[in-house]
C-alpha cells in the first residue's frame, strides 16, 4: 500500500482521475464549512470561549474567511489536560490490538475523505494541489505503517530472562499519561497526526493544540480520530493563543509528556521551561527546523540537480523544516549549474494554488511576507547579488495575498546570518567549494541537523558523504528533492544537533518507542 501511494504521489499531475475530484472539494468546502464559528472540544463536550475568537483567512486571498475559533484560554487548557487524564485508564487499558484496529480506521476515513481535507490545507496555508493530496497519503501510510509496527513487535511485550531459577521474565512497554500535541502550518494535518497517531495508539490520551494559521485542517483531523473511535477526553482539541497554552502546559504535573514541531526558539523555551518546573523527568519530543545544505560536486548530473534543488528549496515555498536552503557547488561548474538553475526557476508558476499550473502559492502570513522583504533588503546591503527572484509580488491577484518570488542570492560571506538563520522562505544561499571536505565542513557548520543532500555520480564521493554529513536525514542524486520528502517506512525523518530532541523520527522503527516506558516484569515460579 505504501508503495502504490508514494507512486500516485510522484505522478500526481498525470493522473487525470484525481483533478476533478480535488477541484470540486475547493467549491464544497467553501459551503460545507467556510464562515462558521468552531468551538473546542474538551471531553466530547463542544466549549465556546469567554475570551472570544480569532479569524482564520486565507494567505491565498485574504477576503476569504475559512471560520471562526475560539481564543480558549487557560482555564480551558487546564480543563482538557484533566479531562485527558480522567480518560487516560480506561483509553490505556484497551487491547493494543483494539487501538490499532482503530487507527487503521482512521487511516480509511483520511482516504474517503482526502480531497476535502486537501482542499482545506490549501485554502488555509496556500499549498498546491500536489503538496496538500501528498499530505493526506502521507497521513494514511504513516498511520498504517504504525498499525504493523505495534503488531510486529506484539505491542512491545517480549519474553526476557529468566534471571535466576525459576523466574518468569518479561519485558512491557507502557504509556506515560496525558501528552500535548502542538503543530504548526507547514504541515497542518500530517505532522499533527504523525504526534498524536504516536500518542495514541501506544495508550497515551492527548491535549492537541492545532497552529492558529491552520485550525480548520486540526479540527478535521480530531473529527477522523474521533470517528474512528478514540474515546471522548482520550483526544482533546483546544485554540487559541499559544503563549497562554504554553504556561499551563509546562507547569501542569498532570502533563505527561510533549510532543512539538516548530521553531528551533519556541522548542527551547518549552524544553527548559518544562524540564525545570516539573517534579521529575518527562519526555519532550521535539522537531525544531534546520538549515539544511545540498552540495552539487563536479561529477554531478546537473539535469537531476537542478530539478532536485529546485524542489527542494522551492516546493511550498521554502516552508519546510526539510527544505534546502544552503546550496555548496563545484567552482569549477558553478557558472553553468547557476545558469541553468536561474533558468528553470524563471519558469515556475507563482499564484493562485487552486490553479493547476501552479508550483508557488502564497507564503502563510503577513509576518512571513515582511520577513522576505526584510532578508532581500539585508543580503543586498551586505553584498549579496539576487541571481533571481528577490521581489515581493503585486498587482492583480497578488495584491489579494502574500505572494513572492523564488529567490536565489549568491556573493554572501560564509559566517553571514543569512547563511546560519532558518528563514523558512524561498530564498537561497548559494557558496562554492573547490574540495568535498571543504564542502563537507560547511555543510556541518550549524547548529542545526534535519536533512541534507549531494548530487554525484561518483559511488566513493557518496560514500564520504554520508560518512561525514552531521544529519539525521542525508539523500543522495534525488532528483525528487535534494533534502525533501521523506515518506513513512522509506525514510526515518530524525533531527539532529538543534533540529530534534530523541534521537527518534518519525517514519521510522523506533519512534513508537517515544511514547512508551519500559517495566521489567519477573514472577518466581518456582525454585
Amino acid at each position: 500500500m505504501a508503495s502504490e501511494r508514494k507512486i500516485t504521489y510522484v505522478s500526481l499531475f498525470a493522473d487525470e482521475s484525481l483533478h476533478p475530484a480535488y477541484e470540486k472539494a475547493l467549491e464544497t468546502v467553501k459551503d460545507k464549512y467556510f464562515g462558521k464559528h468552531y468551538p473546542m472540544y474538551i471531553g466530547g463536550e463542544e466549549v465556546f470561549s469567554e475570551e472570544g475568537e480569532f479569524e482564520d483567512r486565507s494567505p491565498i486571498d485574504t477576503s476569504i474567511l475559512v471560520g471562526y475559533f475560539q481564543r480558549g484560554g487557560r482555564g480551558h487548557i487546564k480543563k482538557a489536560i484533566e479531562e485527558a487524564k480522567k480518560a487516560f485508564e480506561s483509553w490505556s487499558s484497551k487491547s493494543w490490538r483494539e487501538r490499532v484496529r482503530i487507527i487503521r480506521r482512521a487511516a480509511e476515513l483520511i482516504d474517503e475523505r482526502k480531497f476535502e481535507i486537501a482542499a482545506v490545507i490549501t485554502y488555509e496555508v496556500g499549498k498546491n494541489r500536489m503538496e496538500a493530496l501528498a499530505e493526506c497519503w502521507e497521513a494514511v501510510d504513516a498511520l498504517r505503517y504504525y498499525a504493523n509496527i505495534m503488531e510486529e513487535n506484539n505491542g512491545y511485550e517480549k519474553d526476557m530472562g529468566p534471571g535466576g531459577p525459576g523466574e518468569k521474565c518479561k519485558m512491557v512497554a507502557l504509556p506515560y499519561g496525558v501528552w500535548v500535541v502542538i503543530s504548526p502550518f507547514n504541515f497542518p494535518f500530517m505532522l499533527a497526526n504523525g504526534m498524536i497517531q504516536g500518542a495514541i495508539l501506544t495508550g497515551n490520551t492527548v491535549v492537541f493544540k492545532p497552529t492558529s494559521e491552520a485550525p480548520l485542517s486540526g479540527l478535521m483531523l480530531y473529527q477522523i480520530f474521533r470517528d474512528a473511535g478514540v474515546d471522548a477526553g482520550a483526544i482533546n482539541y483546544v485554540t487559541g493563543p499559544g503563549d497562554v497554552f504554553e504556561d499551563e502546559v509546562v507547569t501542569n504535573p498532570d502533563v505527561a509528556g510533549i510532543a512539538f514541531t516548530g521553531s528551533r526558539d519556541v522548542g527551547m523555551r518549552l524544553y527548559r521551561r518544562f524540564t525545570s518546573s516539573q517534579p521529575y523527568p518527562k519526555p519532550i519530543l521535539l522537531e525544531m527546523g534546520s538549515k539544511n545544505p545540498t552540495i552539487v560536486t563536479e561529477k554531478a548530473d546537473l539535469k537531476k540537480a537542478v530539478l532536485g534543488v529546485i524542489r527542494a528549496a522551492f516546493g511550498y515555498d521554502g516552508q519546510k523544516c526539510s527544505a534546502t536552503s544552503r546550496l555548496y557547488v563545484h567552482k569549477n561548474i558553478k557558472a553553468r549549474f547557476l545558469e541553468e538553475l536561474v533558468r528553470e526557476t524563471s519558469a515556475l508558476k507563482v499564484g493562485d494554488p487552486r490553479k493547476r499550473d501552479v508550483f508557488m502559492g502564497p507564503v502563510v502570513n503577513k509576518r512571513a511576507f515582511e520577513n522576505f522583504k526584510k532578508y532581500i533588503e539585508t543580503a543586498k546591503r551586505d553584498g549579496g547579488e539576487i541571481l533571481y527572484g528577490g521581489e515581493a509580488l503585486s498587482g492583480g491577484e497578488y495584491d489579494k495575498g502574500y505572494y513572492v518570488q523564488p529567490t536565489i542570492i549568491t556573493g554572501l560571506k560564509r559566517d553571514h546570518q543569512l547563511f546560519k538563520q532558518e528563514l523558512f522562505l524561498p530564498i537561497l544561499l548559494v557558496d562554492e567549494f573547490s574540495s568535498l571536505e571543504e564542502a563537507l565542513n560547511e555543510a556541518n557548520n550549524t547548529e542545526y541537523g534535519l536533512t541534507a543532500g549531494i548530487f554525484s555520480e561518483d559511488r566513493s564521493e557518496i560514500d564520504y558523504f554520508m560518512q561525514k554529513i552531521q544529519f539525521g536525514v542525508v539523500y543522495a542524486n534525488r532528483k525528487g528533492g535534494a533534502t525533501t520528502g521523506a515518506w513513512p517506512g522509506a525514510q526515518t525523518f530524525v533531527g539532529w544537533k538543534a533540529s530534534g530532541a530523541t534521537g527518534k523520527g518519525i517514519g521510522g522503527p523506533h519512534y513508537l518507542l517515544t511514547f512508551l516506558r519500559e517495566q521489567s516484569r519477573t514472577i518466581v515460579e518456582e525454585e
